[in-house]
């Protein structure tokens, strides 16, 4: 965690790649889609806030993140930029393989969660966030609390390093679906904000015949 500060600044001084919303190129043709429920979509992508707190760092920046697991060959491409659209980090996770490009050298590792913890040194739930992020949980998330109107307000999540603490913290209608607008991912050593302004479910366009 220690590194974190000096990275992301050699990063803002080295990459001044500007981006717009939706730069990322889907390998598959797509089409924005409404859904009554998040989980009928495998494809989605989003534009928001992350806000990321340790006893080293602290930092916030804007969130672009499409996401793809509607096909054999599951593809994520994560950015994070600046307010003026500088690239602070960006992961791209595609056939089983992550990578991250930073001054002129490619880090890969099969885990993408991994690679940002040996890279940036900064610690985020990152394999379990695509689930977090349309209000579902895994099997091993145990819930603790749940809004009046029934979705989900609060649960405890295991991990090796320590278990995180996470709750929506408010619902929003997206593409049809009750999704979480706001995040807190909390343990002891590191605080995590999410905010969601954009969330667009994705599937594949039919092909005419």
């Amino acid at each position: 965690m220690r590194y974190l500060t000096f990275f992301l600044q050699r990063m803002m001084l080295v990459c001044c790649l500007f981006l717009t919303a939706c730069s990322v190129k889907p390998p598959h043709k797509l089409t924005n889609i409404d859904v009554n429920q998040a989980s009928e979509t495998k494809a989605w992508e989003l534009q928001g806030k992350l806000a990321f707190r340790s006893d080293a760092d602290k930092f916030s920046t804007n969130l672009f993140w499409f996401h793809d697991h509607s096909f054999n060959q599951p593809h994520d491409e994560l950015t994070l930029t600046t307010v003026i659209g500088t690239t602070v980090l960006s992961l791209s996770s595609k056939q089983g393989l992550a990578s991250i490009d930073v001054q002129g050298k490619t880090y890969t590792d099969r885990d993408p969660q991994q690679l940002i913890s040996r890279v940036s040194g900064m610690q985020i739930p990152l394999n379990k966030l695509p689930l977090w992020i349309t209000g579902q949980v895994t099997s091993d998330d145990q819930i603790e609390a749940y809004h009046p109107d029934g979705s989900i307000k609060a649960f405890t999540s295991k991990d090796i390093s320590g278990d995180w603490q996470v709750k929506f913290m408010s619902y929003q209608q997206q593409s049809g679906a009750n999704v979480p607008r706001l995040l807190q991912i909390n343990r002891a050593d590191v605080q995590i904000k999410i905010q969601i302004n954009q969330w667009q479910a994705l599937a594949p366009m039919l092909e005419n015949r």
